[in-house]
This record gives structure tokens, sequence and C-alpha cells, in this order.
């Protein structure tokens, strides 16, 4: 249950000595027996959750029973109402593709990336009705696709599959809706096909036996990143229980790869579909692994921002060096 607290937001003059505070941080050794272990008793880190999803698996996986700080918890539908959390400091820390993040930082946002996983660029599906008369990417021309919403991974991935189909944007018609308004009309046929991700694709494959046309492969990153904010990271309690929080996660999709049947039956309830829907998507779930927020890193973002300078989403050049945080301790957890 979520503790509807009221944060006041930084001041431009705040931000700018957390910064200052940042840079100090981060230039001290780690892990320096002359700094002070801060106390996580005393911490309360407010965690932003698309859909649950990320409480839910750490859940299962038993690592959320003693945990030495308190976790707020607050959901989104998607990862564009995360961030807009992030961006107003209602919420500390939260994951997402890297699309949306790059998203994000463009829009304005001051976030720093903290954390990073991959699973080899799955995870995000465009899909058709069963019985749809499209049979493959190239009978979508003058169709009417819904990308989700606009910055999305979904809408990375819809002008992905239309660039390797040599399909012009001008040849589709694009509709930008939220994961619940995009599923009512992917439902009703009122769009044609639908990019999406997650619990929505597992309950559209199951309720309604929805077909794949593309997986996204070779298209996406796979890239799921912990976002903070730059008060959150200057902060060496909310730091501490942040790298914490991140080795969780390593353990989570750990446990995932090595309890098939139990992470199955866990997201089978969760997702509310058959284990028999649930157990496809259980390799591309649980193969998430950490890699490190480095120069690699930083790349990942700047292509990712090329995609949508080329296709005219966003405008501007970013340094993404500006907006990662390379330095993020791993905490031991018991």
């Amino acid at each position: 249950m979520t503790d509807h607290t009221t944060w006041a937001k930084p001041s431009r003059r705040h931000l700018l000595h957390a910064g200052a505070a940042l840079a100090a941080a981060a230039s001290l050794p780690l892990s320096s027996h002359a700094q002070a272990s801060p106390d996580l008793r005393k911490v309360t880190l407010r965690v932003g959750d698309q859909t649950g999803a990320s409480q839910g698996l750490l859940r299962a996986a038993g690592l959320l029973d003693d945990v030495p700080y308190r976790i707020e918890w607050s959901n989104y539908a998607a990862a564009v109402n995360l961030h807009e959390a992030l961006k107003a400091d209602a919420t500390d820390i939260g994951s997402a593709n890297d699309s949306p993040t790059v998203s994000a930082i463009a829009g304005g946002s001051r976030i720093l990336a903290v954390a990073s996983w991959t699973n080899g660029g799955r995870g995000t599906s465009l899909l058709v009705r069963k019985n749809s008369d499209i049979k493959s990417v190239v009978d979508l021309r003058g169709k009417t696709i819904s990308p989700t919403t606009r910055g999305s991974v979904a809408h990375f991935t819809t002008v992905g599959v239309l660039k390797e189909a040599g399909i012009p944007l001008d040849d589709v018609k694009l509709a930008f809706l939220s994961p619940t308004d995009a599923s009512a009309a992917f439902g009703s046929g009122s769009i044609d096909a639908w990019a999406i991700w997650g619990i929505f694709r597992a309950r559209t494959v199951g309720a309604l036996g929805a077909r794949v046309l593309h997986d996204g492969v070779g298209i996406n990153s796979g890239q799921s990143v912990l976002s903070a904010t730059r008060s959150a990271v200057a902060d060496p309690g909310k730091r501490a229980a942040i790298a914490h929080y991140a080795q969780l996660t390593d353990k989570a999709y750990a446990w995932a790869r090595a309890n098939p049947d139990a992470y199955i039956a866990w997201y089978a309830a969760f997702s509310k579909q058959d284990k028999s829907v649930v157990a496809s998507l259980h390799e591309e779930n649980s193969a998430y692994k950490r890699v490190p927020v480095d120069d690699t890193f930083v790349a990942r973002l700047q292509r990712t921002h090329a995609v949508w300078l080329e296709t005219g989403v966003l405008r501007g050049p970013i340094d993404f060096n500006q907006y990662v945080y390379r330095d993020l301790p791993i905490a031991s957890v018991a």
C-alpha cells in the first residue's frame, strides 16, 4: 500500500547544492573506512514501479522480508508516468527501458541513470489480432498502429520495425494511446496493430489470442535502466539504499532463472493468465543481467537518441554523460 506522504520539490539552488554534494561523494572511495556507514533504518526509499511488477517479483523471490530500510511503493501504468513522477520528485527511483529514459531526459528531467540490466532485446512485441489479414510487416502499409505512448519502448519498436521493412512512417497512421486505451482499441478493432510490453502483452496474447508480428529482437536494446533523482543520489543514506535495491534486483532475476516453475506460478497469478500463456515469457523476462553504467552504456543512450532525432520525435543534442552516475556502490545483501 502506498504511503501518500507529501514531499517538497527541491528548488534550483537546492539541486545545485545536491549536484555539488554528489560530485564530492563520487570523488571519495566508496569503501573508505573513514566514512561512517549510513543508518539505513532511518531511510525511506521511494520506489516507482510499473504495474507493480518489480515489487511482485522481489516479493515472490522472498527478497523483501528483511530489507534494512523502508520502501514506499508507488505504481504507474507506463514508463511515461513513472518518469513524470521522477521529474516532479514524487519518487526517488524507478526502472524503465532506455527509450523512455532518453525521452524523459530530452523533456527536461534531471534524472541520473544509476544501474542497468539487459535481456538482449526481447520484451516488447508488435501484435495483431489472431484473425487479422496482416501476415507480415509489409502488410502494415495504410494500417493504424498504436505504439502505445510517444517516446516509449513500444514507439521505438514500431519505428524500428517499419524502418527494417522499408515502410515510411507516412505510410501508416500512428495512434498514441495509454496502455489501457490501446488495449480497448485493439480489442474493438479500431487499431490494426499494437506495440506493447510486459503484463499488457501477456494479457492480450492470453485473452485475445493475439499474434506476435515482430518480437522486437534486433531493434530494441532490451535495456532496463534504473533512474534516480539527483537529490536521492546526493543523499548518502538513500544512495546506499539504492545500491542495496539494485543488488536485490540482481538476485530477483537470478531467482527467476533458477526457479522457472515458481516464477511462472507467480507471473500467472500476477498477470491473471494461464501458466501456459506466461511460460513462453519466462526466458525473456528472467534473462536480465546487470551491465556497467560506463561508456558503452552512454553510447547506447546516444544511439537511442539518434533514432528519435532521425524520426523527428526529439530535437537537439544531449550529452548523456551528464545523466549517468557511474559509481553506485555494491551493497552486501543478507
